[in-house]
């Protein structure tokens, strides 16, 4: 009897590299004229032309990546944005061909990397989902069968028969995911679009891959939700800057992931420069500047805070054009990557008003940060005009200390937050008499 490692891989990735070109426009006179005219003494050719307004670039999406996925394998590919995960899928699930290397391929695969993807917009719910399966090398008896488990539980009953170019993102998510998932593939690939969707779509999404893992299928699976790396996946793999930085047990993969993040931030220090090379997602440019974290008496906030200790958290951003509607937002995460709580300047009732236009900065005041001991990621973003105009990733890190928060001796160590709270002996209730 052939044991699991004497088995072929499922899927076998050898020496896998992606090259991408980058071209950056110089800077263009406003009229050919004067560009013309300023080259007179030396008449350009149409080469130096071409060279003069382009240049162009190239980066390493990938490098030299090699691993195996075995039948049955619940893998997540973890890595902080950039790192190279989701052109790793769109490889594997033949969209994109590699630059260098090889991926070989043992199983009928079904991928979910984007919304949409495999969808024509044109078609129905109901043609899609027919499109997909054949997609897929499915018999239409094989998909018929299926069918009604796929509309439950994408839960779009009334709009089975609506194009779905005029579905919304979480629509055209909940459609995706129930087919891929629905479908029978032997390899289940999923990226971060689950995050499209609502929480409770999300966790029943979480609950299905689980069933499919527990299936014996094969699942590949990119997050940054740490818990549910931990929880639904075996096996993980670190990407850093599009290499291979560690692979083993999910749970080493995570306590991987989470120490790098960590040494990373550490020369932040209490100041921390919104500049180049961060976890960044900016719609319209580098607004946020800069954030600062002090404690009482303007100490640095960057370690050791007591429970219930004063925290400010001093955000520097820019707003292009003179506005009134714009927000700031500071999430706190845990270790695993989940929200336990979001300061919001929208929630602040003597907010003040007015346009305003250039560098600002507003501070947020926490008089008593009341979160249990443990290291905490900061998230912040900024909203102009009711949409996300630039937010970065692991912006800082506080970190709780364990401390005498209630005055017995005792360190407060499970759950998310302290709270005061009083017990006290009341005396017991009457007995009951009953009578016969």
């Amino acid at each position: 009897m052939q044991t699991l490692f004497e088995m072929p891989a499922i899927l076998e990735v050898e020496n896998l590299s992606k090259e991408y070109s980058l071209r950056q426009a110089s800077p263009v006179p406003t009229r050919l004229r004067e560009f013309l005219w300023r080259k007179f003494a030396r008449p350009p050719s149409a080469a130096s032309i071409c060279s003069a307004l382009r240049s162009e670039q190239s980066f390493w999406a990938l490098r030299d990546l090699t691993f195996a996925v075995f039948e049955g394998d619940v893998v997540a590919i973890i890595g902080r944005n950039g790192a190279g995960k989701s052109t790793l899928l769109k490889i594997i699930s033949r969209i994109t061909d590699p630059t260098e290397g090889s991926v070989t391929l043992r199983a009928r695969m079904a991928s979910l990397l984007e919304v949409g993807t495999g969808f024509h917009p044109e078609l129905t719910g109901r043609e899609n989902v027919f499109l997909n399966g054949a997609i897929l090398g499915m018999k239409r008896a094989e998909i018929v069968s299926k069918f009604d488990e796929i509309v439950a539980f994408a839960e779009i009953e009334k709009f089975l028969d609506t194009p779905v170019k005029h579905y919304s993102s979480g629509m055209y998510v909940r459609l995706a995911f129930a087919v891929a998932a629905h479908l029978n593939p032997e390899i289940l690939v999923v990226d971060e679009v689950l995050a499209v969707g609502d929480l409770a779509f999300q966790k029943k999404c979480l609950g299905k891959m689980d069933e499919v893992s527990q299936g014996g299928r094969t699942v590949l699976f990119v997050s940054h939700n740490m818990a549910a790396v931990e929880n639904l996946c075996r096996r993980g793999i670190v990407l850093d800057q599009g290499k291979l930085a560690f692979q083993g047990t999910a749970k080493d993969a995570v306590h991987y992931y989470l120490n790098s993040i960590s040494r990373a931030s550490d020369s932040s220090g209490h100041i921390v420069e919104f500049g180049t090379g961060l976890d960044r997602r900016s719609a319209k440019g580098h607004l946020l500047k800069r954030l600062e974290l002090e404690s009482a008496g303007g100490r640095p906030a960057t370690e050791g805070l007591q429970i219930g200790s004063l925290l400010l958290l001093r955000v520097h951003f820019e707003v292009p054009e003179p506005t009134a509607d714009f927000e700031v937002g500071i999430g706190f995460n845990n270790t695993y990557g989940q929200r336990v709580f979001t300061a919001y300047s929208g929630l602040e009732p003597d907010r003040p008003a007015g346009p305003r236009v250039g560098l600002q900065r507003f501070t947020c005041e926490i008089p008593r940060l009341t979160l249990t001991p443990g290291e905490y990621g900061l998230r912040v973003w900024l909203e102009i005009e009711g949409e996300e105009a630039d937010l970065v990733n692991e912006a800082g890190r506080v970190i709780v200390a364990a401390s005498d928060y209630y005055g017995t001796g005792k360190v407060p160590w499970n759950g998310n937050f302290v709270l005061k709270h009083h017990w006290y002996r009341e005396p017991p209730p009457p007995a009951r008499i009953t009578q016969n």
